[in-house]
């Protein structure tokens, strides 16, 4: 389950970074996390009744809840208007829990190390948004899961299913940098987006106040929805 969660896990990190993106509406993309974090939440716990108190079913299993119960929670969510504060926090919590499990897995699967610390970055970006208020971390944060949520999660997936995974320090290098091309690259993204819209306020600013009444008027109409808004 873990391995095939996984393979999906990295479609919805990619539409939830849309949504911060204002590309997806929140409410289009709120069935997808129901429906994974759902199949992430059940199958793990079939798995567990079924393989009883094995250690090595237990560690296969348990992150599964983390990730599943997070998608279930911003789901849920959006259908039920809830304020965003509380997935925040949960947030936090998972991203302390994956940050260790970052520094666990260093010496023994360097590439996995590279996975769970990109996650731990993800989660505490939705930690700053959603508990903190820090919106002005909304582009980067959209960008960061867009680029870096197929890679991390999909074609992990992938590669653990075909059999081709690679605990080599050279992998782990690999990883590395793709997580640091993927960080920089979001970064450039956001700050390019910022300063348009710095510019397109400043144009908006210089224009006759009876163009600048139209532009609000029609701004308010068409209101954008806020980011990862649960």
């Amino acid at each position: 389950m873990g391995n095939v969660g996984l393979l999906l896990v990295g479609a919805v990190l990619l539409v939830n970074g849309l949504v911060i993106l204002n590309v997806v509406p929140p409410r289009s993309a709120a069935m997808l996390n129901i429906f994974v974090g759902t199949a992430q939440v059940v199958l793990p716990t079939i798995i567990l009744i079924q393989g009883g108190t094995d250690p090595a079913v237990l560690n296969a299993t348990w992150p599964s809840y983390l990730f599943g119960m997070t998608y279930l929670y911003y789901g849920l969510g959006i259908y039920l208007n809830l304020e965003p504060e509380g997935f925040g926090w949960f947030s936090s919590f998972v991203a302390v829990i994956v940050l260790y499990q970052a520094i666990s897995s260093v010496g023994s699967d360097p590439v996995f190390a590279v996975m769970w610390l990109t996650w731990a970055i993800m989660w505490s970006l939705f930690f700053a948004l959603m508990a903190l208020g820090r919106s002005e971390l909304s582009r980067f944060t959209g960008w960061f899961l867009v680029l870096l949520g197929v890679p991390s999660c999909t074609v992990t997936a992938l590669l653990l299913l075909e059999g081709r995974w690679s605990t080599e320090p050279w992998a782990g290098l690999v990883a590395a940098a793709v997580l640091v091309l993927g960080g920089v690259l979001s970064w450039t993204l956001a700050r390019s987006a910022a300063l348009r819209s710095g510019d397109a306020d400043d144009a908006a600013a210089a224009a006759p106040a009876v163009d600048a009444t139209v532009a609000t008027d029609g701004t308010a109409t068409r209101r954008a929805p806020e980011p990862l808004q649960a």
